[in-house]
């Protein structure tokens, strides 16, 4: 079952998302096979970041949710709480995506 992840930071962890990002991409490359799109969530300045989506395949929201609790954001603090649905996607992707 494909779900949408929807996890926006808490104020003031912009430093400790840069210092966590490398072992968050680690972790997240782990299940790079279950992933149908992921990146960080920007302001409309496009630089400013301000969470992130994650898209991916998973049995049930309870092992989304065992997956998220050792993720290295969530566990530094980074995230707020998660908002997890099951995503459809009903639409060709046609821009916004890099060459396989």
């Amino acid at each position: 079952m494909i779900f949408a992840i929807l996890l926006m930071d808490r104020p003031g962890t912009a430093e400790l998302r840069i210092q966590v990002r490398p072992e968050h991409r680690a972790y997240l490359g782990q299940q790079a096979d279950r992933m149908a799109f992921a990146g960080p969530l920007t302001s409309e300045d496009g630089k400013t970041t301000v969470g992130s989506l994650l898209v991916m395949d998973f049995p049930s929201s309870a092992d989304v949710e065992a997956w998220l609790s050792d993720e290295p954001f969530t566990k530094a603090g980074v995230y707020e709480k998660p908002i997890i649905h099951v995503f459809t996607n009903s639409w060709p992707q046609k821009v916004g995506f890099p060459p396989a």
